[in-house]
């Protein structure tokens, strides 16, 4: 799908926009095949993979998958969402932060409000998070909600960790700031969502009888430095995905290869 001039402004108005069709549906079967050999993998070896936050309750998380197989790399290098992610950031090129498959079982609980730059020890807003769909989702199955305008007034959110107190702190904020939630309609395999990397979102619980099966990817803009860690999972991060470089320093390590162009 081209890109529109439309879900460019509405990405920097919204901070979030849905872009239908990014993948044809037989790209994204085998896209979907792909991920989840991967996921069933690093699941039947019990590999969590050095986590710090147990988030086991809410999906089957593996990150990184492209470094666990050839064939996963190409999925997540696949130039059509990068060269997306470029385009909404308005920048010239983007590189890779780290990817994750989410798959959200049944029965899996809500994903609470929260933040991802939070988490990231990055010098720039211009991040961005690709949600991709490899299945059909509807609601029982658990969309992103967004808080539209977020991105632009992040000031005095306190501690953005993941978890019940933190949702319940922004689910306020939310309603004090007036910000319009936006709940995602009905996605398509091969529909995707982007968010940058300070709007506040949450996702829905899986109430189908289906796993709900995702793929994100973060992205930033090349020339992008490290920045001093400013929380524990800042500090995590910078070792993690941005290993042996210190703050200051072009964020541009051996896991942070440019997608685009």
């Amino acid at each position: 799908m081209s890109p529109s001039n439309d879900d460019s402004a509405a990405f920097a108005r919204d901070g979030h926009v849905l872009v239908r069709g990014l993948l044809a549906r037989e790209d994204v079967a085998r896209h979907r095949a792909v991920i989840g050999d991967v996921v069933a993998e690093v699941s039947a070896r019990g590999d969590v993979q050095d986590r710090i936050d147990d988030y086991s309750k809410l999906f089957t998380q593996v990150t990184n998958v492209w470094r666990l197989s050839e064939d996963a790399r190409a999925v997540v290098f696949d130039r059509r969402f990068a060269a997306r992610a470029a385009e909404l950031l308005g920048v010239a090129a983007v590189r890779l932060y780290h990817d994750q498959a989410l798959f959200k079982p049944v029965g899996a609980d809500r994903t609470p409000w929260h933040q991802d730059r939070y988490y990231w020890p990055l010098d720039t807003d211009r991040t961005v998070t690709m949600w991709l769909a490899l299945v059909d989702i509807d609601r029982e199955m658990g969309l992103m909600s967004f808080a539209s305008g977020s991105h632009r007034n992040t000031d005095g959110l306190g501690d953005l960790v993941i978890s019940d107190a933190t949702d319940q702190r922004l689910q306020k904020i939310i309603s004090e700031r007036a910000w319009p939630v936006s709940h995602t309609p009905a996605m398509k395999a091969g529909d995707a969502t982007f968010h940058a990397g300070a709007t506040i979102h949450s996702a829905g619980a899986n109430r189908s009888a289906r796993t709900r099966e995702v793929l994100t990817v973060i992205y930033f803009a090349d020339g992008a430095r490290v920045a001093e860690p400013a929380n524990e999972n800042q500090r995590t991060d910078l070792a993690v995905f941005l290993p042996g470089l210190r703050p200051g320093e072009e964020a541009a390590s051996e896991l942070n290869p440019i997608l685009y162009p």
